[in-house]
């Protein structure tokens, strides 16, 4: 089964392509979920029919749904809110302290990932696109299960510990359960968004600068937290039309020659091809109008096969002389605000706002970073032999 994410800044028509798409791949037989998990939940007004939050047959071989995350969070989180406040209370935490510890962020977003993954999961479908939400609530979602594991495991840990002495009851002890079911539950998401032969995102952009600029943030945030992307789609680009007369003509042709610059800067700064999709008279609404578009998008190629292969590894480490090279692949912008931190044996990494902890492999922690350079492969670190006393060697 394949996974594609559209996501992009809000209202460049992601929802239109993923929706197109959805069609595509229906039309050829292809049994296709579509789902969306944007708030503003348009992907039914692209269909023409009403969705709910069960998969609805839209045509044949091809089912939308509507994942509510609040409605999720209604329904699925009290029962392990009540468990961990117990767990806390018992840890001598008082009533007041336990209720805030167990507001668990982005809880909303988290279960909406988690019921995609399910209806993925429930159904024969050969492919799930999913329409998310805008780039910045796309980027929290894909972030989130490996945050709060990391949550789960800083505020409990000592509870475990305490269980593991034989100091708490049964139901603190199934209140753990919950725990870890959760963290094992977070874990296999996270696998799930980082493998790319399963799960890709495809970026949808206008072509405008200060989209583009957003766009060059999140390849690089993506790329961060291990999520592959392989496509951007360029949506809403002035028709070409050599018959165009008077002055509209002129300035609808200064225009797209403008949006024509904006992309050939944006290809020659990264290493994916960027898809052009050229506005439409008419709003596309309902299959018909969407395939229309998909045909614009796709031309004859296989919607599953138009993207960049998966690139090279998160990190490689590579000898030099004494010394080894660590290097991270991010596509960096020359103007990328990038700051870096060794925590323990952690490396913080800060790119643009969004920040990761990236575990360095054994033969790395106890070595010192003594250089560190940004180049066309990514982050490049170099680690040099220390004494047992923490120096370097000469």
């Amino acid at each position: 089964m394949r996974i594609l994410l559209f996501t992009g800044k809000g209202g460049v028509g992601k929802t239109t392509l993923a929706a197109a798409t959805a069609a595509r791949l229906a039309a050829r037989g292809t049994k296709t979920l579509v789902v969306s998990t944007d708030p503003a939940h348009s992907l039914a007004d692209a269909y023409a029919t009403p969705l709910g939050p069960e998969p609805s047959e839209v045509d044949a071989a091809l089912f939308a749904a509507h994942v509510d995350a609040r409605v999720l969070a209604d329904r699925s989180w009290p029962e392990l809110r009540i468990a961990l406040r117990t767990l806390l209370a018992r840890t001598g935490l008082d009533a007041l302290d336990a209720e805030e510890l167990t507001v668990l962020p982005g809880v909303d977003e988290l279960l909406a990932l988690t019921e995609v993954a399910r209806l993925a999961q429930a159904g024969p479908w050969e492919v799930v696109v999913v329409d998310c939400g805008p780039t910045a609530e796309t980027l929290r979602l894909l972030s989130l299960p490996e945050a709060v594991a990391g949550y789960l495991d800083r505020a409990f840990g000592g509870a475990r510990g305490v269980l593991a002495g034989g100091l708490l009851g049964g139901e603190a002890r199934a209140a753990t359960d919950s725990i870890r079911a959760l963290a094992r539950h977070l874990s296999g998401l996270r696998a799930l968004l980082t493998d790319p032969t399963t799960t890709s995102v495809r970026l949808v952009l206008t072509p405008e600068r200060l989209v583009v600029a957003e766009t060059r943030r999140t390849l690089g945030a993506l790329a961060l937290r291990g999520v592959h992307v392989d496509a951007l789609v360029a949506n809403r680009l002035v028709p070409r039309a050599s018959r165009w007369r008077g002055p509209a003509a002129s300035w609808l042709r200064v225009r797209r020659g403008e949006q024509d610059g904006v992309l050939a800067e944006l290809e020659a700064s990264c290493t994916l091809t960027v898809h052009r999709v050229e506005h439409r008279a008419a709003e596309p609404v309902g299959p018909a109008a969407l395939l229309a578009v998909a045909d614009d998008l796709y031309g004859e190629a296989d919607p599953l096969a138009i993207g960049a292969p998966p690139g090279t590894p998160l990190l490689d480490v590579t000898a030099d002389g004494d010394d080894l090279l660590l290097t991270i692949a991010l596509p960096l912008t020359d103007h990328a605000d990038l700051d870096l931190a060794r925590v323990g044996d952690d490396l913080a990494v800060t790119v643009d706002g969004t920040r990761r902890l990236v575990a360095l492999p054994p033969l790395l922690r106890r070595r010192s970073v003594v250089d560190a350079e940004a180049g066309a492969t990514g982050l490049v670190l170099r680690f040099a032999q220390t004494t047992e006393a923490g120096e370097e060697h000469p």
